[in-house]
């Protein structure tokens, strides 16, 4: 659906890119996660969830920078994790203003069962591009993100 604003020629293309930019992002993300809920699991579980099978332990700040989250969203998030025995939060005894993050064996246990599937969804969501309108993505992308930083 184009923009019904009107404006100029750039302001107009800028505002028709961002709409389809937005919508392609939300309709990836919601086709490449809606087999977590069976899982019993949000996308932001989900991702905490990697981020420590993959990185090791980290601090709650860490964990939202990475996942582009607020410290009180992660918080949530983190504290319904431990309900389920998937995560462990510890003050860092070195510094107590850090709370340490760490995924349990459980926890590992199910990111391991479910990610060759997530990986595959992802995949096959991606296979309607070719290599290289994947990486020419990933380059505008990256372009994208980087001029916001």
């Amino acid at each position: 659906m184009p923009t019904r604003y009107t404006g100029t020629p750039e302001e107009i293309q800028a505002l028709n890119t961002y709409i389809k930019l937005q919508r392609v992002a939300e309709t990836t993300l919601a086709n490449t996660t809606a087999h977590l809920s069976r899982y019993g699991l949000t996308t932001s579980q989900f991702g905490i969830l990697e981020a420590l099978y993959h990185l090791g332990i980290l601090s709650q700040r860490t964990l939202a920078e990475k996942l582009l989250k607020s410290t009180g969203n992660i918080s949530i998030v983190l504290k319904n994790l431990e309900k389920r025995g998937l995560v462990e939060r510890h003050r860092n005894p070195q510094d107590l203003r850090y709370m340490e993050v760490r995924i349990t064996d459980k926890g590992s246990e199910l990111i391991a069962d479910l990610l060759p599937a997530h990986v595959a969804g992802i995949v096959a969501e991606m296979g309607i591009l070719t290599a290289a309108e994947q990486a020419e993505l990933a380059r505008l992308s990256r372009k994208l993100g980087l001029r916001t930083e």
